[in-house]
């Protein structure tokens, strides 16, 4: 294992007990961690199945059967041939490099284009490389939205699931807030999921954004459960943040491009590994959900856990 300098030493004690014990058993090094399930409530019922990830579809090095987007989907390409209310999320930069529309046709349609039509995208940095993300709305169509805005909302059994554009700015960003505010006013839930790119808390290579603070304290103030992200190019979990009542953050950005290394681990981390690709794997119950991160074949880090959704009142 890397030997610690004093000050990261010191660092890491500071964000707490439970986060120097996983640096200890792991994450020194900045590359793994162990697996650290959850022992949360049982929540009832079957639920609906959820595979979400971003950072997904590379073919510079590689023709598409053979890169890990390709593994990735066969994570999911089972579970969706027999469980037809099963869905998937992307978390943006869904192909690489420019997000043009070769690119779709020739990366992501084999990989995970696979089930393009049970899907509900967003999109990163990467697809705005293309002017307008033309690429990216010319191949999701409907798909992505309305008017090639990049937000939209659904009903996802139980639960209300929200697509942001981390990637707005200006009028552009404005408008997706007070659509955002109008959304939460309009489909009070239980239960409710936000995805997006850019992610609010990371301790990976790009580290927190604040780009969509303003949207996270909207979702927050209305009881949002759960956020999705990428970006950084590895998997943590967050413990849900006093200042978002009970809302849990997860960075997936283990869909299939090169894994990167991590910074410093901030406060609130209870997970984290950048050393296997794969997709995380929700269920959400009409009370709750379920979280388990499955890997492509052959590795070992798994997380798994569950939590109770929680009404406005009591956070």
């Amino acid at each position: 294992m890397k030997k610690l300098s004093v000050p990261y030493f010191n660092m890491l004690i500071s964000v707490g007990t439970s986060l120097l014990v996983l640096t200890l058993t792991g994450c020194a090094s900045g590359h793994r961690s162990a697996a650290a399930d959850v022992a949360g409530p049982v929540i009832p019922g079957s639920g609906i199945t959820v595979f979400a990830a971003g950072d997904i579809a590379d073919c510079r090095r590689s023709p598409a059967a053979d890169t890990m987007a390709a593994r990735s989907a066969g994570l999911i390409a089972a579970s969706l041939a027999s469980d037809a209310s099963a869905i998937v999320l992307t978390l943006g930069d869904n192909v690489y490099q420019s997000g043009t529309s070769a690119e779709h046709a020739d990366c992501y349609a084999p990989t995970w284009g696979r089930f393009k039509q049970r899907t509900l995208p967003s999109p990163g940095n990467h697809e705005y490389y293309s002017k307008d993300a033309a690429g990216y709305y010319d191949y999701f169509g409907d798909l992505a939205g309305p008017q090639r805005r990049g937000y939209y909302s659904k009903e996802v059994g139980d639960w209300h699931v929200i697509s942001l554009n981390s990637n707005l700015k200006g009028d552009a960003r404005q408008a997706q807030l007070e659509w955002l505010e109008a959304d939460l006013a309009t489909h009070p839930s239980l239960c409710s999921l936000a995805f997006w790119h850019h992610p609010l808390q990371s301790s990976g290579g790009h580290g927190s954004d604040e780009r969509m603070r303003a949207e996270s304290q909207l979702l927050a103030s209305a009881g949002t459960d759960l956020i999705l992200s990428a970006h950084d190019h590895d998997y943590e979990r967050f413990a849900p943040q006093e200042s978002n009542g009970a809302m849990r953050q997860f960075v997936v950005g283990t869909g299939g491009a090169e894994l990167s290394p991590f910074r410093f681990f901030i406060a609130g981390s209870e997970t984290a590994n950048n050393n296997t690709f794969g997709v995380l794997r929700l269920s959400l119950k009409k009370t709750g959900y379920e979280w388990d991160f499955l890997p492509v074949g052959g590795e070992m880090f798994r997380d798994h856990g569950s939590a109770r959704c929680v009404a406005v009142s009591e956070k």
